[in-house]
């Protein structure tokens, strides 16, 4: 199926107001700052996997949430887009985030809550390079560096638009995808060994929210209320 034709195939599921949102969102950078003020879901009602249309009416997403939404609206523009599973160590959280080019040169959309991990102008001569840059980023509360591998790109063009675009199910199956992709290690297990762990200053900068976590406001008043 050509672009054109798998474009029109998602846009013919879209409402109205569907439309007017995607239609606004004609650039990479547009696409990001939509997802930065979007607020983070913090899932306190169970893990949710929110196709689109769904995360366009709770006005709540997390990495992949943002990422499938990302993909989408490159996918309305006729821009390629792919999804990339960071994978990080069992201690920590995996991140996905979504590449696109601009005159053969990647860049990524990435919907985060913290001051590290985010966006990626496209300046990157390929993915390696452009995955590359999380490394030092990608971090524990000890220090300890923590992404281990990334997956190959996966386009979602390959899975029709209504199984992941205007599903109102959680897209389990496409999380499920992602995890077992193949991955590719971010460097050889013996210079991984020799990982130096990130500095106090550093650890300090990546705590820094860009919503608050309510569940951290609940653990301060439970503390208040037992002084």
């Amino acid at each position: 199926m050509t672009t054109l034709a798998y474009r029109n195939r998602l846009r013919a599921l879209l409402t109205p107001a569907e439309h007017k949102t995607f239609a606004r969102l004609d650039t990479p950078q547009k696409i990001q700052t939509f997802l930065d003020r979007v607020p983070a879901n913090f899932c306190l009602n169970g893990d949710t996997a929110m196709s689109p249309r769904t995360m366009l009416k709770a006005r709540l997403a997390h990495c992949a949430e943002g990422a499938v939404f990302a993909a989408a609206a490159l996918v309305y523009h006729s821009k390629p887009a792919w999804l990339v599973d960071m994978r990080a160590r069992p201690t920590d959280q995996d991140h996905i985030i979504t590449l696109f080019k601009v005159r053969g040169l990647w860049g990524a959309i990435s919907k985060t809550n913290h001051a590290i991990l985010r966006w990626r102008d496209p300046i990157y001569r390929n993915p390696r390079e452009l995955m590359m840059s999380y490394a030092h980023e990608y971090t524990l509360a000890s220090g300890q560096k923590s992404l281990l591998e990334y997956s190959r790109p996966i386009s979602l063009t390959g899975y029709t638009p209504s199984r992941w675009v205007t599903l109102p199910e959680d897209l389990d199956w496409l999380l499920v995808e992602l995890d077992t992709a193949p991955h590719i290690p971010l460097a050889p297990k013996h210079a991984m060994r020799r990982l130096r762990r990130a500095t106090p200053v550093e650890l300090k900068a990546q705590s820094i929210l860009e919503w608050p976590d309510p569940r951290a406001r609940k653990t301060k008043r439970k503390l208040v209320r037992k002084e």
